[in-house]
């Protein structure tokens, strides 16, 4: 027994031995298997984690290219602009005393030899425009040129040797990329922020510039923190290279309240090479004022997919959209068979072409009972003048309303055109037509057909393609037109003497 006991107690001890050596599993702990480590990526992150990019290393590159921009702008003030309005008569004829208006904002520096592209909100009459580097250099800068329509500028300081940024591809920043913001934020200058991008396409009703006859917005639209200073700085990706030019925020309060807004580089880098070549933009026209495609704008012409640009009229009888053939209500889907979908894309792809460049537009129209037509135009694009719009958007396109109630399938009323209207407001037999004198409140119409008191007056031209001009041809074009069916009406406000078409489905 004793031998025995002796042989069980050395094996005991050579077994737990043996397990320590191999590291076997205790009982009640859980472990992981040994020998087998867990599945990596090419970047050696193990695989279901979590990586957040290092950002040093792109703000330590990137950082010495960007710049804050300081103006000044003398302006003819009062005497005594502290003074309450009530004190303000009894100084009235003291001398008018100058005074200085400072600014401040963003660039980068795009070349070595000295160009900066900025926001023209940023230099936009400024009588002096000062450039400070990273390194705490000064310079003197010239405005290069201006561009309201899309609110680039490229301005120029005397200095070889700088760093520039690279430029990267906005076509192919995709939503939910990281992106990083640098700039001079409420003073605080060469600030960082980091975010992702949140969305593209977008357009920000109120930011059309002083001068500018269309306004081309396009937004990348981030979480990265923007605040005023911010204005003209460059928004990076990963790779270190320039995706946007920060530009706008979309808040109540002025500061940053969750989304900024920035310039695709595609869209700057194409103003910024003619700015610097000549001064200035030369922009070919469609010569069309235009909305994004609604619903019911959709389905007035058979399309299955809601997407699209409306034409809404002609910005003038010369044209080159009228004389080719397209029509109000044509809704165009393609640009030499590249698809159309919003009206930033379809402005982007007319304004980067020279004038004289011959164009296919693609549309669908509905002719008479017949939806989903298809018709391809060669539109000969012209220059754009300072009355003229590419594609103006108009983003009207049936907003604003409220009236009296009225029965109706379109729930609005009409009267016949006053002789002192037609008189006052020197109306040609083109701009005549019936007169919107009630809109029934949250009828068909509500929100998209302007109540005299409300924008107005309004007059309704045309009624799906067909003239109209007295109540009676008014009604008699809507008989043939079915309950909970779509009427394309075009419409002419008086007060800004702009056409659009607006698109009502009627009760069902």
């Amino acid at each position: 027994m004793l031998k025995l006991s002796a042989i069980v107690a050395v094996a005991f001890g050579l077994g737990l031995t043996f397990a320590q050596a191999f590291d076997l599993p205790r009982p009640g702990h859980a472990q992981p298997r040994v020998g087998f480590a867990a599945p990596r990526t090419a970047t050696g992150v193990p695989r279901g984690t979590a990586a957040l990019p290092s950002f040093s290393d792109i703000v330590d590159r990137v950082n010495p290219a960007v710049v804050f921009v300081q103006t000044r702008q003398r302006t003819q003030g009062g005497a005594h602009p502290s003074l309450p309005p009530e004190f303000q008569p009894f100084f009235r004829d003291f001398p008018q005393q100058p005074r200085i208006r400072q600014g401040s904002g963003s660039g980068f520096i795009v070349s070595q030899d000295g160009y900066i592209l900025t926001n023209n909100h940023v230099v936009e009459d400024a009588d002096q425009v000062t450039v400070r580097l990273l390194d705490n250099r000064e310079f003197t800068a010239r405005v290069v040129g201006r561009d309201p329509n899309t609110d680039v500028a490229v301005i120029k300081i005397d200095a070889t040797d700088l760093p520039a940024v690279a430029f990267g591809n906005s076509d192919q920043v995709r939503v939910g990329d990281w992106v990083l913001a640098v700039g001079n934020p409420l003073g605080f200058t060469f600030t960082v922020t980091a975010g992702i991008v949140s969305a593209k396409g977008r357009t920000l009703d109120g930011l059309r510039q002083q001068g500018a006859n269309y306004t081309i917005q396009d937004f990348i639209q981030t979480d990265a923190a923007i605040n005023p200073g911010n204005s003209g700085g460059p928004l990076f990706d990963m790779s270190g290279e320039v995706v946007g030019i920060n530009s706008a925020i979309a808040s109540q309060t002025g500061l940053y309240a969750g989304y900024g807004f920035a310039i695709p580089i595609n869209l700057a880098r194409h103003v910024m090479d003619e700015l610097i070549a000549s001064g200035h933009v030369t922009r070919a026209v469609l010569g069309i004022r235009i909305s994004d495609v609604t619903p019911d704008a959709a389905a007035y012409v058979g399309l299955q997919r809601i997407a699209g640009v409306v034409v809404q009229d002609y910005a003038d009888q010369s044209s080159p959209a009228r004389s080719a053939g397209l029509q109000p209500g044509d809704v165009i889907v393609a640009l030499n068979d590249t698809a159309v979908d919003h009206v930033a894309q379809l402005q982007q792809m007319v304004g980067f072409r020279r004038p004289g460049d011959v164009v296919r537009v693609t549309v669908v129209r509905r002719e008479g009972d017949r939806t989903n037509v298809r018709r391809d135009f060669n539109v000969h694009l012209t220059q754009a003048t300072d009355d003229s719009t590419l594609a103006a958007n108009d983003r009207k396109g049936g907003n604003g309303a409220k009236g009296a109630p009225e029965e109706g399938r379109l729930g609005i009323r009409v009267e016949a055109l006053p002789a002192e209207l037609i008189s006052r407001g020197r109306l040609s037999d083109e701009q005549r037509g019936v007169l919107v004198s009630d809109v029934e409140e949250g009828g068909p119409s509500w929100q998209k057909v302007l109540s005299p008191d409300e924008g107005g007056p309004e007059l309704i031209l045309g009624v799906n393609g067909q003239r109209v001009r007295t109540p009676e041809e008014f009604l008699r074009a809507l008989r043939g037109v079915g309950r909970g069916e779509v009427v394309q009406l075009r419409i002419l406000n008086l007060q800004s003497g702009q056409t659009r078409l607006t698109f009502i489905r009627t009760r069902s």
